[in-house]
């Protein structure tokens, strides 16, 4: 039987070994990278398969190159997320919670509302609303900036016999973000189940994080569940998956 081995490109590879380092945090936020012939000595290639795979990092956003000093790591790297810090209703009159944890980081988060409507229910939604697929249900379709930087692409769904009638079907974004209606309505979630994969971008993906290349995704499915044991919002949460990581705490 042979022995397995990497197919891709050597450019590609060497690629993936810088990217590996600098989300560790083993190539630190700021750091200037090795010479190419250092890069050509280490890696074993040629300067223009390094180049190469600079190129790569580049375009993805984890290097930047400064004329006449070198190539570094971009200052700015992967945004850390912890879930269970945006459960909790904020305050009455007060931002919602990712926005305050934004501001706490030094950074200024906002949402901006693309859309509010009643849409047929895709598949995974119907099986946590325990309805028929296509049925309707009221979706929020929101991005949120980080500085004016899209991050993240938010499409909320809820019940139509929840939804109408309340901020949830409106237009308009809402202070303290959809868990203070919830709470309001007597429906805070308990708690959430959260299922995380990645994949390419779709075309809508692509366009709204305005993704330098193709990265893979980070897509969270949320279920709020309330005391109750009812399902009262859906979230589908579509983060760039190179800028991003997710932490858990667990026993929270």
């Amino acid at each position: 039987m042979p022995t397995p081995r990497d197919t891709r490109p050597r450019s590609h590879q060497i690629a993936a070994e810088l990217r590996a380092d600098i989300m560790s945090g083993d190539l630190a936020p700021g750091a200037k990278l090795p010479s190419t012939a250092e890069l050509m000595s280490a890696y074993g290639t040629h300067g223009a398969t390094i180049q190469n795979a600079l190129g790569i990092l580049k375009a993805e956003g984890y290097l930047e190159g400064q004329p006449g000093r070198g190539v570094y790591v971009r200052p700015s790297q992967q945004q850390t997320i912890t879930p269970a810090d945006y459960a909790t209703p904020s305050a009455p009159g007060q931002p919602y919670a990712w926005i305050t944890a934004a501001a706490e980081r030094g950074q200024r988060g906002a949402y901006r509302l693309l859309d509010v409507a009643e849409v047929p229910a895709p598949v995974q939604v119907a099986t946590a609303f325990s309805i028929d697929p296509g049925e309707p249900v009221v979706r929020r379709a929101q991005i949120g900036t980080i500085d004016g930087e899209p991050v993240e692409l938010v499409h909320t769904y809820y019940p139509t016999d929840l939804a109408r009638g309340t901020a949830l079907a409106v237009k308009r974004l809402i202070k303290g973000g959809s868990p203070a209606v919830l709470a309001e309505l007597g429906l805070e979630p308990v708690f959430s189940d959260d299922t995380i994969s990645t994949r390419p971008p779709t075309s809508e993906e692509f366009v709204a994080l305005e993704l330098p290349t193709e990265v893979p995704i980070l897509r969270t499915f949320r279920v709020a569940v309330a005391a109750s044991g009812r399902p009262v919002e859906c979230q589908v949460m579509v983060k760039a998956g190179h800028r991003h990581e997710v932490r858990y705490r667990w026993p929270s």
